[in-house]
């Protein structure tokens, strides 16, 4: 998947991602940037993923492990 970083800088509150461990179960965090990251419900991230403002989604591909989906969005 080609991703295509915005040239212009972006104003974000939350980057909320959804990220698979060494064993491939995901695991999902709220980060405030520079303040704190906090590891949240599956239920919490699709509420944030349906209900917030979307600025930007960043997926997130590791070598290996392309069947498994990986993302961040920011609002």
């Amino acid at each position: 998947m080609k991703y295509i970083p915005s040239p212009i800088p972006i104003k974000y509150d939350f980057i909320y991602c959804a990220t698979a461990n060494k064993s491939g179960r995901m695991q999902y965090h709220r980060i405030k940037p520079g303040v704190s990251k906090l590891r949240i419900s599956r239920s919490d991230f699709i509420k944030a993923y349906n209900d917030s403002p979307i600025i930007a989604l960043n997926p997130l591909q590791i070598r290996g492990q392309e069947a498994v989906f990986q993302f961040e969005f920011y609002v």
